[in-house]
């Protein structure tokens, strides 16, 4: 699981809270993590091998979209596999860690693989939400024909960077001026959680209203394709409207407890005695968040690849093969500048299109199609009879 809690207990010092909880069944905590976050590894990586009897899925060059869905998947393994390795070792080497709590030890070993480890696993989380919120940017800018596989760079400078600052500065200012006196004040504490939180806040608050827009956004492209809005059109802005509505329901979901566990253990630690017996309602529902945080936090990787794709089967196919699929040679800074076939009626098929559409059709087209793709679980009718749906 990914916690600021993870980087304060490797402070000798560490303050009343973060002990409460590091120090709460440690074993069952370490391997609930390590189930849960092995499941999500696993089940992350069948959902996204090909499967027989399935077209391949679309390389990440085919759109800048494309490749943020991968990039967020790919941190949420490598994410997993931090978990993974930590607990591991926690459980595996008990003195080894035990080691951490002794003030002026001579051995840096264990100081130093909890704050490399906790460090690996909240860089990979805070760079996997800052790859969010650029998935919900790319989405607004798609469907405004703003956006292009020139972007990516932009995204690449702006997930990394700041997931890499962020982290870098919370531990600079946590563990300033040593490892030993770390926790020992607010001023060393605060901008540490602030670091850690903010993309996570981020994504909660800005995302939907992207989303929203976004939806909106669609619905005008739509209508304006045929100056009609009709029951097909509004089956095509629903399908998007619940792929955004699964991913932001994976998000609270997997995140609204450390937010509410976090939120008890700033209220114990402003206690001048946590041991309190009026305080007992509060230091069980913090442990309970506690757990609970241990088997969500790594599942998102398995549930983001539910609602990015669907339930993808469990038929692998090893053999690689490559098929073309009809936006795999275009990008969006450069729609209208390649013929695009476009269906006069919504039920014939796109191989029996005659006609080639206007560029304003173009661009609508491809910006629902890089919205929608990746994605299985809509309806078969819906996509087997819309072009902009080829390649689900």
């Amino acid at each position: 699981m990914a916690s600021p809690r993870l980087e304060t207990y490797c402070c000798p010092n560490r303050d009343a809270a973060t002990q409460l909880v590091m120090n709460f069944q440690p074993e069952v905590f370490c391997g609930v993590c390590i189930g849960s976050a092995s499941i999500s590894l696993l089940l992350t990586i069948l959902q996204l091998l090909p499967k027989k009897g399935q077209s391949p899925r679309k390389m990440p060059k085919a759109s800048s979209s494309s490749t943020i869905l991968l990039l967020i998947s790919i941190c949420d393994i490598l994410g997993g596999l931090g978990m993974i390795f930590r607990s591991s070792v926690w459980l595996g080497f008990p003195g080894f860690i035990a080691n951490i709590s002794v003030v002026n030890g001579t051995d840096v070993w264990p100081s130093a693989f909890c704050v490399g480890s906790a460090m690996w696993i909240q860089l990979l989380c805070s760079a996997g939400f800052w790859w969010l919120f650029c998935y919900a940017v790319d989405s607004y800018l798609v469907v405004r024909r703003s956006a292009g596989l020139s972007t990516i760079v932009l995204y690449h400078m702006m997930a990394w960077g700041l997931a890499v600052m962020l982290c870098v500065e919370g531990i600079a200012l946590l563990y300033y001026p040593s490892l030993s006196s770390c926790e020992n004040g607010l001023e060393h504490a605060v901008p540490h959680y602030i670091t850690t939180y903010a993309p996570l806040l981020l994504v909660l608050v800005v995302n939907p209203i992207l989303f929203r827009r976004t939806v909106s956004a669609v619905a005008s492209l739509l209508k304006g394709r045929q100056g009609i809005y009709t029951e097909h059109e509004r089956r095509l802005g629903t399908e998007i409207q619940i792929r955004f509505f699964k991913i932001m329901l994976v998000f609270i979901i997997c995140w609204s407890s450390n937010i509410i566990n976090e939120s008890l253990l700033f209220y114990l630690e402003m206690q001048p005695d946590i041991n309190e017996m009026l305080l007992k309602n509060i230091r069980s529902a913090a442990l309970i968040t506690w757990i609970i945080m241990g088997v969500l936090n790594p599942m998102q990787g398995f549930l983001f690849t539910l609602a990015f794709y669907g339930w993808t089967g469990w038929r692998v196919d090893l053999k690689w093969r490559k098929r073309e699929i009809p936006w795999e040679s275009m990008s969006s800074s450069t729609v209208g500048e390649n013929v695009y076939p476009s269906p006069v009626n919504y039920q014939s098929n796109i191989h029996d299109s005659k006609k080639v559409s206007t560029a304003d059709s173009q661009q609508t087209d491809e910006a629902i199609s890089m919205l929608s793709e990746g994605n299985t679980s809509g309806d078969d009718r819906l996509t087997r009879s819309s072009p902009i749906y080829q390649g689900w």
